[in-house]
């Protein structure tokens, strides 16, 4: 069964961090298209957070340069993203996802990510 397992989310306060873990069973984030993260706060749509194309070139939103790091473990087949100087609009449902083609667009379950003081 193909799944992405997502870890990590949770309660941070301003300026802390956090890291996310995207483990995939069942397909090789290795050979994906593109592997990220994406994040939805209540009432608004799925933004791009981060995304990571096969040959390892990485996209940020301008929202999160220089905060927030993608990386990709092909060994441990786990994508992992480091949240750094934390902000509370940055509070939001973190979904992984892995692209493998038009008809193979894989998303995790999502993990809350709260911040707060």
């Amino acid at each position: 069964q193909v799944r992405l397992l997502e870890s990590g989310g949770g309660l941070a306060q301003p300026g802390g961090s956090l890291r996310l873990s995207c483990a995939a069973v069942g397909v090789k984030v290795s050979v994906a298209l593109r592997v990220g993260w994406y994040r939805q706060a209540p009432g608004k749509q799925r933004d791009l957070v981060a995304t990571m194309a096969r040959d390892g070139s990485t996209d940020y939103a301008d929202s999160v340069k220089g905060r927030f790091t993608l990386s990709r473990d092909n060994a441990e087949n786990t994508v992992y993203l480091q949240m750094n100087n934390l902000q509370p609009e940055d509070t939001a449902v973190y979904y992984c996802n892995a692209n493998y083609g038009e008809e193979a667009d894989i998303w995790g379950q999502g993990t809350q990510v709260t911040v707060s003081s």
